[in-house]
């Protein structure tokens, strides 16, 4: 096997991984896991599990705009599943291993909690 192979062939297997992954999040918010295959509608799905506008989507395609909203989705997606902000620079940093983490681990969606709802939660 020659190594142009061995390396589609790795990262065809950490494409399934990550969809496994991202199927099993989806899955962990209520959501049926299929909807992440389908490209726009499943940014709007993802949208809705850490408690974003989909126009947000709009900002994702926007270059150079849209560094800032994928990094405040990586603390939003640590937080509905109740994990902290170390987690979220873990979702930034090393994103495949904490996605692996956050879908195959013992987290659990809290759902999106901000404002003054966040405020009557805790009280």
């Amino acid at each position: 096997m020659s190594g142009n192979t061995l390396l589609a062939a790795a990262g065809v297997a950490v494409a399934v991984l990550m969809l496994a992954s991202i199927w099993k999040i989806f899955t962990k918010a209520g959501q049926a896991g299929w909807k992440c295959l389908v490209p726009i509608y499943g940014g709007v799905v993802f949208m809705r599990i850490v408690g974003r506008p989909w126009w947000w989507l709009v900002l994702l395609a926007i270059p150079f705009v849209n560094v800032v909203p994928a990094i405040i989705e990586c603390f939003d997606l640590a937080r509905v599943f109740g994990k902290g902000v170390g987690f979220g620079f873990g979702l930034l940093l090393l994103g495949p291993v904490f996605v692996l983490v956050l879908a195959f681990g013992d987290a659990r969606y809290v759902g999106p909690v901000r404002g003054a709802t966040a405020l009557r939660r805790a009280a």
